[in-house]
């Protein structure tokens, strides 16, 4: 509920609408001092800038795989390791990233972009299997 109202007035204030009435701070529990903190980061998992994460699980959870530019080459077909396959990912790496459906980035399969501004995708339409990052 907290969360919820703090959201809406931001949002009223922020279209220059009346703020709603204040509730006394002896109405609301006391947050944790660290609970801000928490709330600013809503991925699981982690992935630095300049990478791209894959998860075995959803919502970033289970065994990550790590690339960036030093490991994997441009427009070349990267496939997870051994029989591996991916079910979230977060494109870091600053460039669009395709992933594939297929071992080989066959098209015949499923396959999607996701452009490389910091995208956070926490349940992907299919298993990923393999990618490759694109040109700028």
């Amino acid at each position: 509920m907290r969360h919820v109202l703090t959201m809406t007035l931001t949002m009223t204030s922020a279209l220059g609408l009346a703020a709603p009435a204040q509730v006394p701070a002896s109405a609301a529990p006391a947050a944790p001092a660290a609970r801000p903190a928490a709330a600013a980061e809503p991925h699981q998992g982690r992935c630095a800038r300049g990478e791209l994460c894959l998860w075995t699980g959803e919502n970033h959870t289970g065994h990550r795989y790590a690339y960036d530019l030093s490991t994997a080459d441009v427009e070349s077909c990267v496939p997870l390791p051994g029989r591996a396959v991916a079910k979230s990912l977060a494109n870091r790496t600053g460039r669009p990233v395709t992933t594939y459906q297929s071992r080989e980035c066959a098209t015949e399969g499923d396959f999607e972009t996701y452009p490389g501004s910091g995208n956070w995708t926490p349940e992907s339409p299919y298993a990923v299997r393999a990618f490759q990052i694109q040109q700028h």
